[in-house]
């Protein structure tokens, strides 16, 4: 038998050709990251607000009918939140004039009126997001052996897909693919999140955090044959664009030795006891 050693040795160069094929393949961008509008900061901290005065666990927020266009169902009696909505008016007129069209655009104006017709996602039932079975791994076997902790999502940017901070996680509860979220933060972990506590460190740019982590969510779901390489692909070219201050024809080779380390951190992780133990007696 094979021991890990000479695993890994053969799995690089087909992981580096993952990494070649990220930034030349064409991918696509997951519908999710537009799924819901982008709210202003002082409704997302009105909306928090109203949740804490309430007891309601926080996240995302859409309107009855959006819900429902996401498979979701308002829970009976739940009672709305309320936003801050802009609205265009007209001013009116006490005679009739013979004005241009574009001096009556002119006497439009927008006003601001709160609306309580806003739900968070715990407020609404569907298809709910349950433990991550992945067959040959373990998702709360690698969680735990890399002491990774998941925590409730409260963030209510819905497009968000999931966050980590310190040693925690949290998956949106209506992710695309929450496999793919969860390697991708489960990588931010490892990789990035102890960057924010020395303030002497060299700190990896955000652009390079989300190819990185990306990359790594990428070589996990072709390790484990689940679908999201063609959105990963698509995430790793928009961070490497130049449109955001950055302009890459390749994953740097600093960075890709990270991402080789991070993944088989995962995937070791998450594999069953008795498959390890035979690895490593060998």
């Amino acid at each position: 038998m094979q021991n890990e050693g000479q695993k890994q040795s053969a799995d690089i160069p087909k992981w580096s050709a993952l990494l070649v094929e990220a930034v030349n393949k064409p991918g696509t961008i997951m519908k999710a990251y537009s799924a819901f509008w982008n709210y202003s900061v002082g409704n997302q901290i009105l909306v928090l607000v109203q949740c804490q005065l309430r007891g309601i666990q926080p996240g995302p927020i859409n309107t009855f009918p959006k819900w429902q266009t996401l498979g979701r169902v308002v829970k009976r009696g739940e009672k709305a939140l309320t936003l801050c909505m802009p609205i265009t008016r007209k001013r009116r007129s006490d005679e009739e004039t013979n004005e241009t069209d574009e001096q009556r655009e002119q006497q439009a104006y927008t006003a601001f009126v709160h609306k309580a017709r806003w739900f968070v996602v715990s407020q609404t039932y569907g298809n709910e997001l349950g433990p991550i079975t992945i067959p040959e791994w373990d998702a709360e076997r690698a969680l735990t052996t890399l002491c990774i902790e998941r925590i409730a999502f409260d963030k209510t940017d819905g497009n968000c897909q999931g966050f980590a901070r310190g040693n925690q996680i949290a998956i949106n509860p209506v992710a695309q693919l929450p496999h793919k979220t969860l390697f991708h933060e489960m990588a931010h972990v490892l990789l990035h999140t102890s960057e924010g506590d020395f303030t002497d460190t060299e700190q990896t740019p955000r652009n390079l955090r989300e190819v990185e982590a990306e990359a790594v969510a990428l070589l996990c779901c072709e390790a484990l044959n689940l679908e999201g390489a063609d959105y990963c692909r698509g995430y790793i070219q928009n961070w490497l664009s130049p449109a955001i201050g950055y302009n890459a024809d390749a994953v740097p080779e600093k960075s890709a030795q990270k991402i080789f380390r991070a993944a088989d951190q995962i995937l070791r992780a998450g594999r069953p006891a008795i498959e390890r133990s035979a690895e490593y007696a060998n």
